[in-house]
C-alpha cells in the first residue's frame, strides 16, 4: 500500500477516506503498459486458449493512450462515500491480528430502511454496489423499501490491505464484516452477495445468527452429489436439474484453472500479474467474459477500471484468498467445498450466464432455509453491475416485501444510531 496516499488512516473508529493514488505510480503504470510484450499471435476460432490478442491489443492500447485514472478517481470518489477503519476478530478466530478495512458507508433518511451488507466477489471490487446504492438508499420510489447499505473491500482488495500472514480467509472475513457492521451499531442486519461474496455470507450467516437476519444470494452454488450424478447418468433428471449438472461440469472442467492455481500456487502466480498490468487485465478478462450475458455493458474503460482495482496494492492477497478458503474446505481443486446449514431465511437469484443457473430449489435447501427463487432469462455472475434493475428488484422483494417471509419484519425504525 506504499504507493497510495489517501485522506484517513485505518484507526480504531471509521473515518472518511478518498482515494488518491500517487500520480507517479500512474505514469509507471502507464509506461509499462505501453512496454508490453505481447504474446504470439496464434489463430483461435474461439476463447479455448485464453483471451484473443486482439483483445489483449485494444487493452493495452486504449490504457496507455486514453485511459484516464483521475477522472475515474474523482467519479468514484464523488459518487460513493468511503471509510477505513480497524476492526479485531473474535477470541474464537484462529486470526489474532487486526483487520484494517475500507468500506463504503450510504445511509438513508427513511426511518424504515433496513441495513443491508454488500458482499463483492473476484475479481471485482467494492465498486460492484455502484450501480445499485442510489436506488437501494434513495428509491425513486416512495413506497419501495430502502437501505443503508454496507459495502467493504474483502482484504487484499481494492483499498482493504492484504493480510501480512497466513490465516485469513472467507470465514474471517466473515468475523470481519460482522465486527464492522457492529461496529457501525448495526446489530441486525441483511446480507446480498454473489461470487466469494456469496461464499462468505454462507459463513457468516452460520456464525452470527442472531446478527444476520437473512441473505440473498446470486450465487447459491450447490455441487452435485452421487445421486444426482447417477440419475443424470440413467437419464433420469429433471430438466433445471439437468441443466445444473452441465454447467457445473462445464465449468469446473474447461474454466477453473484459475480458481486451481490461486488455490495451490497463488505466489507463483502473484510474480508476473504484480509486474504486468495488462497481463493481469487479461487474467481478469478471462475470468470474467464467460460469465457476461451482453458484452457490450463492459467497456474497454471498465476492463482497466477493474484490473486498477487489484493493480493499486498488487493482486497477490486478492488471489491467495483462494489457498486460505481451500484450507478451510471452502474450495476445492474440483469446485466448490462444503459449507455450514443456514438456517435463517435466504433467496436466490439465478441468472442466465452463471455456473450455477437453473439450480432446483429443493438442492439449493440442501445447504440453508432457501425460501425464495428467482430465475432470470437474462444477466450473469456480474448481476449487481450488468443487470441492477434486476437485482434491485430481487432485493426489495425478498427483503422488503416477504417481511413475513425474510425475518426483516424486526427492523421496524431505523437500528442504526
Amino acid at each position: 500500500m506504499g504507493v497510495l496516499n489517501f485522506e484517513g488512516s485505518f484507526g480504531k473508529a471509521p473515518a472518511p477516506f478518498k482515494i488518491k493514488v500517487d500520480p507517479e505510480f500512474i505514469a509507471l503504470t502507464k509506461q509499462k503498459v505501453s512496454l508490453t510484450r505481447m504474446v504470439e499471435d496464434v489463430e483461435q476460432p474461439d476463447y479455448s486458449d485464453g483471451p484473443p490478442i486482439h483483445i489483449a491489443s485494444s487493452v493495452k492500447d486504449y490504457w496507455a493512450r486514453e485511459y484516464d485514472w483521475e477522472s475515474v478517481q474523482d467519479r468514484l470518489n464523488s459518487e460513493l462515500s468511503q471509510f477505513t477503519t480497524t476492526v479485531e476478530l473474535p477470541a474464537s478466530s484462529a486470526y489474532k491480528e487486526a483487520v484494517p478495512l475500507h468500506f463504503v458507508h450510504h445511509t438513508s433518511s427513511r426511518s424504515d430502511a433496513i441495513p443491508l451488507l454488500f458482499i463483492h466477489g473476484w475479481p471485482g471490487s467494492f465498486i460492484e454496489v455502484q450501480n445499485i446504492i442510489k436506488e437501494l438508499t434513495n428509491p425513486s420510489q416512495k413506497n419501495a423499501q430502502a437501505f443503508h447499505i454496507v459495502a467493504p473491500s474483502v482484504p487484499g482488495f481494492a483499498f482493504s490491505p492484504a493480510p501480512t500472514s497466513p490465516g485469513f480467509g472467507y470465514i474471517e472475513s466473515a468475523h470481519a464484516f460482522d465486527a464492522l457492521m457492529k461496529q457501525l451499531n448495526y446489530s441486525k442486519y441483511v446480507i446480498q452477495g454473489g461470487d466469494l461474496g456469496g461464499l462468505i455470507l454462507r459463513h457468516q450467516a452460520y456464525l452470527y445468527p442472531d446478527s444476520v437476519i437473512s441473505c440473498l444470494s446470486n450465487f447459491w452454488v450447490v455441487a452435485p452429489n452421487a445421486s444426482d450424478l447417477e440419475r443424470y447418468r440413467d437419464n433420469k433428471n429433471t430438466a433445471d436439474e439437468t441443466a445444473a449438472i452441465r454447467n457445473y461440469q462445464g465449468f469446473t472442467e474447461n474454466s477453473w484453472s484459475y480458481g486451481q492455481i490461486q488455490q495451490q500456487r497463488p505466489l507463483r502466480l502473484g510474480f508476473g500479474l504484480t509486474d504486468s498490468p495488462v497481463g493481469l487485465a487479461m487474467w481478469i478478462y478471462d475470468a470474467m467474459w464467460p460469465g457476461v450475458s451482453e458484452p457490450s455493458f463492459w467497456s474497454t474503460e471498465d476492463i482497466v477500471t477493474w484490473t486498477m482495482m487489484h493493480w493499486i496494492q498488487g493482486p497477490y492477497g486478492a488471489t491467495r484468498i483462494y489457498r486460505e478458503a481451500a484450507k478451510s474446505g471452502s474450495l476445492t481443486l474440483n469446485g466448490v467445498g462444503d459449507f455450514p446449514y443456514v438456517k435463517q431465511p435466504v433467496a436466490i437469484s439465478e441468472f442466465v450466464r452463471d455456473i450455477w443457473y437453473q439450480t432446483p430449489l429443493d438442492w439449493a435447501q440442501r445447504l440453508g432455509n432457501v425460501t425464495h427463487r428467482t430465475v432470470h432469462n437474462t444477466g450473469g455472475h456480474f448481476a449487481s453491475t450488468e443487470t441492477p434493475s434486476l437485482l434491485i428488484d430481487d432485493i426489495r422483494t425478498f427483503f422488503g416485501e416477504n417481511k413475513e417471509v425474510s425475518g426483516t419484519g424486526v427492523f421496524s425504525e431505523n437500528t442504526h444510531t
